[in-house]
């Protein structure tokens, strides 16, 4: 069981280093919001299956921690995504073009 949750601790910190590259690589604001959420969501995930392995006793308590932040992470991220929206925050030229601002002109 040590060696399993070893690997999935690993995993999950390897997942959070790669997100901290895309963060730092990503043009835009609203993509480096997408690239720290699902990452972080799918690190934090795997770090807490692999504490669950490691430690059976705290099985409960990191199955509430997981469920937290399955329900607050891609909440969170959505309302910095749309604060940024509202300021008027530049997209890059990279980024794919905004249709709901293209709706919102036409409103």
């Amino acid at each position: 069981m040590e060696i399993a949750g070893s690997i999935f601790v690993l995993i999950g910190s390897l997942i959070f280093f790669l997100s901290s590259l895309g963060v730092i690589r990503m043009p835009d604001v609203y993509n480096r919001i997408q690239t720290g959420t699902k990452a972080t969501t799918l690190g934090t995930i795997f770090v807490l299956v692999g504490l669950a392995f490691l430690s059976p006793d705290w099985t409960a308590k990191l199955a509430v921690l997981l469920v937290f932040i399955l329900l607050t992470n891609p909440v969170s991220s959505h309302v910095v995504a749309r604060a940024a929206h509202f300021n008027k925050e530049p997209m890059s030229p990279l980024t794919i073009e905004d249709k709901l601002e293209a709706k919102e002109e036409e409103a």
